[in-house]
């Protein structure tokens, strides 16, 4: 009965007009912005956070909120469209929804992106506003031993993930590793494999290697073709809507990509981004009907999964922040900066000294979906006309907005430069057949894993064991090692590259 009366004050916050209206303006920009190559909604909300310290806390979170999950729908655009992931949860979008837009299926590819998203949005919704607090609990069991464990399983699911050579898939996740190391040592605050370079010293940025392997390495591969052999596959896109056969495909895919985002999304530490790649590795797992393309040769599944989950992880990930005020992507810790701005401090008490800030936010979620879903639909006709632009104004324009959301993210040219140089690195990971996904996973997970184990290490005084007499961290390594068997197994590794094999 709570549940109800707590929703009942939500709504009747969230649909104040003042704050419909916000609202609105944060699903807008957030597809905007999503659809625009590199200007992902970390460079979004940290750009418009000044805007928000005119407004109440409560309509600011709401407009902030908006742009995040309308950057979720907005980024698998450019991803199926231009082979560009906005941000790091459209990573794996690319992968199958690139090659049906060059099969002429960008319609129904961009159809499941949106409704995959729309349900899998309204079921995080839900299960944040039932579970929040007993899902906290679940959170709290997991230590430092446990959040290794679980990148450990997300890094030999990339393995499992990428296409092509499992030693080439192993070679990029150590590359993403190593560039993941560059910049401050945490513990020390020395300067590590920044080679006297200040702009080195923070880091390389995520957006600045997507940005460069796929975006730019993908037109440096385009122009080095001749003109009749480019990518231009736009002129023969046949349908805008999912066909009978698609839904069958998608329906069961949706709901397992809701159900492992949702519970991914609550565990700190890139929810959305794990979920994506998790609910990827897990559709690789079920078996094709008689007739199915394989995944990464345009399957719808292999597009509505990985949406469902990274938008049900997108709002889940709201639990950790506004139950425990731990931010579990570099988003949420804007969205901690925004709270503070407003004198809000994040933790389990916003539910009880902010009631109408906690549950105002909530009802929002819904109202944002729907309002995304309208937003959304109606324009897979537009998004599909751009694609008819020639490629000789497409390509500059690509170019100029990823430089851009580079420049806008740290305001400096050398990100420019460095953009030019993975740009030419992806040029050559395509030239050598070796996928950048598994890249780009382990640059993300690295930095983290090295502050798990460190951490692991201090707390239990170098006691390596620890990793596997925890119960859920053995598990978790336990399921990783099975994966990496199985994979491994002649049968599986045979199957495999039959199902890889290239066009």
């Amino acid at each position: 009965m709570d549940l109800f009366n707590n929703l009942a004050l939500g709504f009747g916050v969230a649909f104040t007009p003042v704050n419909l209206m916000y609202a609105f303006i944060g699903c807008f920009l957030g597809t905007v912005i999503g659809v625009l190559p590199g200007i992902g909604p970390l460079a979004t909300i940290a750009m418009l956070l000044p805007a928000t310290y005119a407004l109440p806390p409560v309509t600011a979170l709401i407009m902030l909120a908006g742009i995040y999950y309308g950057a979720q729908y907005g980024g698998s655009t450019t991803a199926i469209l231009v082979n560009l992931p906005g941000e790091s949860s459209s990573v794996v979008t690319v992968i199958d929804g690139y090659q049906m837009a060059r099969q002429g299926r960008a319609g129904p590819a961009l159809a499941a992106a949106g409704l995959g998203s729309f349900f899998a949005g309204c079921v995080g919704t839900l299960i944040l506003a039932a579970f929040a607090t007993p899902l906290t609990e679940l959170a709290f069991k997991f230590g430092p031993t446990e959040y290794f464990s679980l990148m450990i399983l997300g890094l030999v699911g990339a393995v499992v993930l990428a296409s092509g050579s499992l030693l080439k898939a192993i070679a990029m996740i150590v590359l993403g590793l190593l560039l993941g190391m560059v910049g401050t040592d945490v513990n020390s605050g020395v300067p590590r494999f920044a080679f006297d370079i200040p702009e080195l010293s923070d880091g390389i940025g995520f957006i600045v290697i997507a940005m460069g392997v796929f975006g730019y390495g993908e037109i440096i591969s385009n122009l080095g073709k001749h003109e009749s052999e480019r990518e231009v596959f736009t002129a023969n896109v046949t349908g805008l809507w999912p066909t009978k056969e698609d839904f069958k495909n998608m329906v069961p895919a949706v709901l397992r990509g809701t159900a492992l985002g949702s519970l991914l999304g609550i565990l700190p530490g890139g929810g959305a981004v794990m979920a994506a790649f998790a609910a990827y590795t897990l559709e690789k797992k079920i078996p094709l009907k008689p007739g199915e393309l394989p995944l990464g040769k345009g399957n719808i599944r292999g597009v509505a999964s990985p949406e469902s989950a990274n938008n049900a992880g997108a709002q889940t990930s709201f639990i950790p922040l506004l139950t425990l005020g731990i931010p579990p992507n570099a988003v949420m810790a804007l969205m901690v900066g925004a709270m503070t701005i407003h004198n809000i401090q994040p933790g389990p008490q916003v539910m009880t000294n902010n009631p109408e800030l906690f549950w105002g936010l909530i009802a929002s979620m819904w109202i944002g979906n729907l309002m995304l879903i309208v937003l959304n639909l109606p324009l897979i006709g537009i998004w599909i006309k751009l694609l008819s632009v020639p490629y000789r104004w497409l390509f500059p324009s690509i170019v100029l907005f990823c430089a851009i959301g580079v420049y806008s993210t740290n305001n400096t040219t050398f990100d420019i430069w460095l953009v030019g140089l993975f740009g030419f690195i992806g040029y050559l990971f395509i030239k050598l057949g070796a996928e950048p996904a598994p890249l780009l996973l382990g640059f993300i997970l690295g930095p983290m894993m090295e502050e798990y184990l460190r951490r692991a290490m201090l707390i239990y005084r170098g006691d390596w064991s620890v990793f596997v007499t925890r119960p859920i961290s053995a598990g978790l390594l336990a399921a990783a090692a099975l994966l990496l068997v199985v994979v491994l197994l002649p049968s599986v590794k045979s199957k495999r590259e039959e199902a890889f094999v290239e066009d």
